[in-house]
């Protein structure tokens, strides 16, 4: 009989300057049951409003790079018709980007390893000048 296993951690990252960070290698080092899964699925959750996750190219650094200036274009600082304004004029383009982007990511686990594709790793995109520390749900279900 196979035995299915969830567990559930939270991790807190390191603080990261704004823009996007792969974090694969931290997620994989903390959450080392992956290795005793064979088939299941990790959740990852971040819980807050103005950074996002996502998955994409992670070989070529420019393709960081011109993801930050993309969504800059996109969601520009100091735009006049932003009332929310209170917190830095770059906390609302902040809102937009994470929303844009998302909340979460979810990875295939396969015998023991992230069934990620060649050229893909997992993003932490930081829409903030100084965004702090910030906390991951990660979710494990598999057997």
């Amino acid at each position: 009989m196979v035995k299915s296993m969830w567990k559930q951690k939270q991790i807190i990252l390191p603080n990261y300057p704004r823009g996007f960070h792969l974090i694969t290698d931290l997620i994989e080092n903390e959450m080392l049951e992956i290795n005793d899964i064979s088939a299941g699925l990790l959740h990852i959750f971040i819980k807050h409003t103005s950074a996002s996750l996502t998955i994409n190219e992670d070989a070529d650094p420019t393709v960081r790079m011109d993801f930050e200036s993309h969504f800059n274009q996109m969601a520009p600082e100091n735009a006049p018709y932003y009332k929310h304004t209170f917190e830095g004029s770059d906390d609302m383009p902040a809102h937009l980007k994470s929303s844009i982007l998302g909340s979460s990511v979810s990875i295939p686990i396969t015998d023991g390893k992230l069934n990620l594709g060649t050229w893909q790793g997992i993003y932490l995109c930081e829409h903030r000048n100084h965004g702090g520390q910030r906390k991951l749900l990660v979710t494990i279900q598999g057997e």
